[in-house]
């Protein structure tokens, strides 16, 4: 698969319990579309579904495993079916150590595929190895998940198809302003008081308007201690946000709060959000009580 695709096809498959349903949450995380368990025939269809639309999917990620009758061969002639038409799909192929899946298993309480009254884990397991090793030959990138966690999973694909990693794809900030008397956003990943800036409420002038005009921004951040304030927390963010998304985190919610959440907080949120925006992330806002105070 050609990273400069405008919709990628992906199929995700390998060893049962090594990861195939967690590969799925990173896709969705990094907003492709997910199918777990349909047939390989289907895909064609799919495809044409999508393809062309005008929809927010950045592709279409397909998770094929055992459970589907002969879907070795099923899987093979769907890729040439594709490739006729000019759609190349990548296949990820997902294993792990023996004891490892052995151990996955006893903690879900899963059985395996293959197993039965004559066939014991360990024996379906070096059974669904020989049956998958044709599809192992021909992956496009092979994961041994066995000291893996979703954020390693998460950064050896993004290490694969380098455009999921581009400037302003990764993690999404959402800023948000809001009033302490009103109670605390529990989507809040960090909150900010900001009490401690001057208040414009107590200005007869300033008091109507909020933090969106700009004679507010000037009065709360236009000399300290906002002005200090505001260029220290921007480079708090600036230095942090690369560690979280380093970490695997796609969504980040900065809540920034003051008495009645509609001067101080707006007047940060404005700021943070035009700043953050300017960088390349990929930023929303929000206000939750600028219009209840």
């Amino acid at each position: 698969m050609d990273s400069a695709d405008s919709f990628p096809v992906i199929v995700v498959s390998g060893m049962s319990g090594a990861g195939k349903s967690t590969a799925l949450k990173v896709f969705e995380d990094l907003r492709f579309f997910c199918v777990d368990g349909l047939p390989a025939s289907m895909l064609p269809r799919l495809v044409k579904l999508f393809k062309g639309n005008d929809i927010t999917y950045r592709g279409l990620v397909l998770g094929m495993d055992l459970r589907q009758k002969n879907f070795v061969e099923e899987w093979s002639q769907t890729r040439n079916e594709l490739v006729e038409k000019g759609i190349n799909p990548a296949l990820i192929f997902l294993e792990s150590r023996l004891p490892e899946l052995v151990r996955r298993f006893a903690t879900t309480r899963r059985p395996h595929p293959l197993e039965s009254k004559a066939i014991g884990l360990e024996q379906a397991l070096e059974e669904e190895k020989i049956i998958l090793n044709p599809l192992r030959n021909e992956a496009d990138l092979i994961i041994d998940t066995t000291h893996f966690s979703i954020h390693d999973l998460r950064r050896k694909i993004q290490e694969k198809w380098v455009f999921l990693t581009e400037k302003g794809s990764g993690l999404r900030v959402h800023v948000m302003s809001f009033g302490f008397k009103y109670d605390v956003p529990t989507e809040a990943d960090m909150v900010m008081d900001l009490r401690f800036l001057p208040n414009p409420y107590f200005e007869p002038e300033l008091r109507p308007l909020s933090g969106k005009d700009k004679s507010i921004l000037n009065y709360v951040l236009g000399k300290e201690p906002g002005s200090v304030f505001i260029d220290k927390y921007l480079n708090f963010l600036k230095y942090i946000l690369p560690l979280y998304e380093e970490e695997g985190r796609y969504r980040l919610t900065l809540a920034m709060g003051c008495t009645g959440g509609r001067h101080r907080s707006v007047a940060v949120a404005e700021t943070i959000y035009a700043d953050l925006s300017s960088c390349g992330y990929s930023v929303s806002i929000e206000h939750k009580h600028i219009d209840l105070d």
